[in-house]
């Protein structure tokens, strides 16, 4: 018989109960037995959907105890002080994302985890994406030769009025939807710590904000593909695909609906002599290849178990199995701290100015 995780889930909103909750609900291996929010009308959603004891704080669910997880779903200026006190009274704990907004914070998450023998595990649910898992795939079969550039547009137009424009609560494009793409990004970019060059603006339409609204990231480094990341809530057009890889034989493209990619195979390429002194006839170099085309598609929609919603199927999975089994983890913590120096890198090139606020 499965082993019953006992879980504790700070925090209500739309991380703590669309997207755990949601789970918890369809999973008879989690128990939530506790639920923190300091909004009545949030206390009594989570009474409805599990007939759990409600706290107004996460300190003070924290100290009453009595649970195996914590799930952090706080708002992003508590993440690191709801993590901390989790693992400093010996529970296991998810936190979600950003983890932390410096590696020297998340560095002593981790080293609190290890002195009180408990398990810090951030919430990177992105990198089960299917097509992602699928691009992987394709990339690692080389068929596609050397990777030399990646590029991601995870971008749109909107203008927000909540607290997710204000700097003062970790807010922003990057800290928000920045710890997908960028996760994605180091998995993609391999071992070691990348090069960062980012560059932010902070257009908030005169509604109070003063986050970032636009940024583009780069990380490069020697032996590695350059990977290009842009984060925009100030494109009013469509930029391609949210993908798209050139390579040494060919590329990709494509997205959470699907991809699709081509290659020539180099032995049956045509072959050619490098032209001395100049150019032949005047002429520009041209040759036929023969591309090997292929496809792979995706059903995305809500109603598919296996697209987002199928996100926290296989990151709980994967947890449930760390936490019972002792088994690896997929997404490592190295793999995080990286993700969180690349954020605090490119915070500290775009130093934007603070408002006060409205």
């Amino acid at each position: 018989m499965d082993k019953i995780i006992r879980v504790a889930i700070a925090g209500f909103g739309r991380s703590g109960c669309g997207i755990h909750g949601k789970y918890f609900a369809t999973d008879p291996r989690f128990k939530v037995i506790a639920v923190a929010d300091n909004l009545p009308d949030r206390r009594k959603d989570a009474v409805d959907m599990f007939n759990c004891q409600t706290y107004e704080s996460f300190e003070e669910m924290i100290a009453k105890g009595g649970f195996d997880l914590l799930v952090n779903a706080t708002p992003s200026p508590f993440h690191v002080a709801c993590s901390k006190m989790g693992l400093e009274h010996g529970f296991n704990v998810i936190g979600e994302k950003p983890s932390a907004p410096t590696v020297a914070e998340f560095d002593m998450l981790v080293a609190t985890a290890e002195k009180n023998k408990c398990l810090f595990m951030p919430y990177q649910n992105s990198r089960f994406y299917p097509f992602f898992i699928k691009m992987r795939e394709v990339i690692a079969s080389g068929v596609l030769g050397k990777i030399v550039c990646i590029r991601s547009n995870w971008s749109g137009f909107g203008r927000r009025w909540d607290w997710q424009t204000r700097q003062e609560n970790i807010a922003g494009n990057l800290f928000n939807t920045g710890p997908h793409p960028v996760d994605q990004a180091i998995v993609l970019f391999g071992e070691g710590m990348p090069k960062v060059f980012c560059r932010m603006d902070s257009v908030q339409h005169g509604l109070g904000g003063d986050a970032d609204n636009f940024c583009t990231v780069s990380l490069y480094g020697e032996g590695h593909p350059l990977i290009e990341i842009q984060i925009s809530s100030l494109q009013a057009y469509p930029q391609g695909e949210m993908y798209n890889i050139q390579a040494e034989f060919g590329g990709l493209t494509g997205g959470p609906n699907g991809l699709k990619w081509k290659y020539f195979d180099p032995a049956k390429a045509p072959k050619q002599e490098f032209w001395k002194p100049w150019s032949k006839n005047r002429e520009y170099c041209s040759e036929k290849l023969e591309w090997i085309e292929k496809e792979w598609t995706f059903d995305n929609s809500e109603s598919n178990a296996s697209g987002f919603k199928g996100l926290s199927a296989a990151i709980y999975e994967n947890y449930y199995n760390v936490m019972v089994n002792n088994a690896p983890r997929v997404i490592t913590l190295d793999q995080v701290r990286r993700q969180v120096y690349v954020m605090e890198e490119a915070h500290r090139q775009n130093p934007l100015p603070k408002t006060p606020r409205p």
